[in-house]
């Protein structure tokens, strides 16, 4: 575990680096999801992280998601979707991946449908890191090859090994 020291003035705090491995864990991917629109797809990512010891009450996720996806929409392009939210419905950042059997429109500004999403959930507060991981998910998908290696992805753990594979440096926060 690596950790980074914050000094504010009077106090010394250790905040822990955070990786993608970290927060994605196997529980929380799935492969070859079959989904029939942008609110299904997030029902059942949701669904998948509801048994995580953060989330409090996945119903509120779903809401807030779905709020959040009223905004604006999430599908970033290139086949990519990364729905979030910040939530007091959870106690901490989760995280869920999923790759779909067939593309869905997803409302992506490219109007292009996506096959993978990238789910990140976490609390009102924590928005600097929310932020930081949201930007490492993106740059890390903006790579052809990592894109094409998930697709392929036949099962959660290939599709686990890809993300840590393919992970750039820890994030701070």
């Amino acid at each position: 575990m690596v950790f980074w020291v914050l000094y504010t003035g009077r106090t010394v705090e250790k905040k822990r680096i955070l990786e993608l491995k970290d927060l994605l864990h196997i529980d929380n991917i799935a492969v070859g999801v079959s989904a029939a629109d942008k609110a299904d797809l997030i029902n059942q990512i949701v669904n998948l992280v509801s048994g995580h010891p953060d989330v409090l009450n996945p119903e509120e996720v779903i809401e807030a998601v779905l709020e959040r996806e009223r905004v604006m929409s999430t599908g970033v392009g290139k086949g990519l979707a990364l729905p979030h939210a910040k939530t007091t419905a959870v106690k901490g950042s989760v995280a869920a991946l999923v790759t779909l059997e067939k593309p869905i429109d997803f409302g992506a500004l490219n109007d292009e449908p996506i096959q993978i999403a990238f789910m990140l959930l976490g609390q009102p507060d924590a928005k600097s890191q929310h932020v930081r991981i949201l930007s490492r998910v993106s740059r890390l998908m903006n790579n052809e090859k990592t894109r094409q290696l998930i697709l392929d992805s036949k099962s959660k753990n290939e599709l686990l090994d890809v993300i840590v594979g393919q992970s750039s440096p820890p994030l701070s926060g």
